[in-house]
């Protein structure tokens, strides 16, 4: 295997693929404490109405069985939990176990029982039959996946046929002036509010200089094609700052 073939992005380093998932569980288990109360702040509350648009994109009904992976604390999982009712299943499943843990606790708290199971699962081999699921989401987590082309074949194998993926993830600003302002919120104002709020700059600067690292919209939407998907559509958010991408298994 080449070097470059070995090695990887962590933020704006460079380090070896298999020190890759260590370094971002190691991130995940410093912020999960202060995960919801940090997106609240970072987005305004704003990330909110992206996970919404998500839902209503996603076309889940009542029955069907969903995956919400890189789930975190659980915020779309509960909203599914809801639509598919009792016939149906929402699966939250995450790499990092603090987050796992953190998003059983709140949904639990909320009463979301019996429709809701958890699954510790790396994206990149997914641990589900082929045809599981109606419908998957990874919600702000497949820029932190290692093999993103892995993961997104392993998401398409577990879809049933006519099943679809959505990818909500921080994107590229489709204005200079809105990238510019952007820039200067992540890399100033963010990592000041990580050391404040959660104690941990690092953590905040890793996850801003990741979100310059993921692919724009349209790589993303070729790799999806790549991956098998068809129909590949994308939506931009706040001027591009999140795109909603979406794939169909036919």
């Amino acid at each position: 295997m080449s070097v470059e073939q070995d090695t990887t992005h962590f933020g704006y380093k460079t380090v070896n693929r298999d020190e890759k998932v260590g370094l971002v569980a190691e991130v995940f288990h410093s912020v999960a404490g202060k995960y919801d109360l940090m997106n609240d702040l970072m987005s305004g509350g704003i990330h909110r109405l992206w996970k919404r648009f998500t839902i209503d994109c996603s076309g889940v009904r009542p029955g069907q069985k969903v995956l919400d992976l890189a789930g975190g604390t659980g915020d779309l999982t509960a909203k599914f939990s809801r639509i598919v009712g009792p016939t149906g299943e929402v699966v939250l499943a995450d790499i990092n176990d603090s987050m796992l843990k953190m998003g059983r606790g709140k949904l639990r708290d909320k009463g979301i029982v019996g429709n809701v199971r958890y699954v510790q699962a790396n994206a990149e081999a997914l641990p589900f039959p082929d045809d599981t699921f109606d419908a998957i989401t990874i919600s702000f987590g497949l820029r932190n996946v290692t093999d993103k082309d892995a993961a997104l074949r392993s998401m398409y194998r577990v879809l049933k046929p006519g099943g679809r993926l959505l990818v909500l993830e921080f994107s590229k600003p489709e204005t200079k002036a809105l990238s510019k302002v952007y820039d200067a919120y992540s890399f100033h104002l963010l990592p000041k509010m990580g050391k404040l709020i959660a104690n941990d700059a690092d953590s905040y600067q890793y996850l801003a200089e990741s979100i310059r690292m993921h692919p724009d919209q349209e790589t993303l939407k070729e790799m999806m094609q790549q991956a098998g998907f068809e129909g590949v559509e994308y939506y931009n958010l706040t001027g591009g700052v999140v795109a909603l991408h979406r794939g169909y298994k036919f």
